[in-house]
């Protein structure tokens, strides 16, 4: 998880005894004859329990002719949409996210392929501010016609407390290793010389979708909201003396 960098400060004797050479170092290199540099990389980590549940919720249907596959589509897309607004779901948490209409063919070997009908699909994505809820919803909008579910993605809506929590701890972590290594060293942290982030995650992957196959298998969904981990990484350069 971190990687460090002892450089003595012998080593840069051999710039003051040439110094046309020492004006292209960079700024950290220059102050190696204060000290000696060390580099840390480190994690923090804080935790929080999601209060945002994502899903994307569609509507397949299959007819002979486009605009037959079209208005059934339009006609159980509306059932759903008017479960979720029921539901108590916010019109700004429902957003289209794509509509597709798409020939379908048969096709047989050596034989030019046949045209069997028309897939229509429209896909909203949804947000659930009401975790606990989510479940029963998803069972809802299955009872109303949504035959496609993906999801839940489970985040936290606002995570910028937790990522700063995040960062205390890491760079805490940081300097913790940096005692470690003077103390073995027979040294001292004199100061910090740079702080680079080097990426945060608060987000998690989302879960992998699932196709309902009849009102009576999605039944009784239950989704727990569980814990998210957010995670900041930094590296961290140490003067020791």
């Amino acid at each position: 998880m971190f990687r460090t960098a002892l450089i003595a400060t012998a080593a840069v004797a051999a710039f003051h005894a040439v110094p046309a050479a020492a004006q292209g170092l960079p700024a950290a290199a220059t102050i190696l004859a204060e000290g000696t540099l060390l580099e840390i990389s480190a994690e923090g980590t804080s935790t929080r329990v999601p209060d945002l549940a994502l899903i994307q919720a569609g509507v397949t249907t299959l007819q002979p002719s486009a605009a037959e596959a079209m208005r059934e589509n339009a006609s159980r897309m509306g059932a759903v949409l008017a479960a979720l607004k029921g539901a108590g779901i916010a019109a700004r948490d429902i957003q289209t996210s794509s509509i597709a209409l798409s020939p379908q063919y048969r096709y047989v070997e050596n034989q030019p392929p046949v045209l069997t009908g028309y897939q229509a699909t429209n896909q909203v994505s949804v947000r659930f501010r009401d975790i606990a809820r989510s479940g029963r919803i998803l069972d809802l909008l299955v009872a109303q016609g949504a035959n496609n579910l993906q999801g839940p993605t489970l985040v936290i809506e606002k995570p910028q407390a937790a990522l700063d929590e995040a960062r205390v701890a890491a760079i805490a972590t940081a300097r913790a290793r940096a005692e470690l290594y003077a103390k073995a060293a027979g040294l001292s942290v004199a100061r910090i010389v740079s702080i680079a982030e080097a990426g945060a995650s608060p987000q998690p992957m989302p879960m992998p979708a699932f196709t309902a196959r009849s009102k009576e298998a999605a039944s009784d969904t239950q989704v727990a909201a569980g814990e998210n981990e957010l995670t900041v990484a930094v590296t961290v350069r140490f003067l020791l003396k």
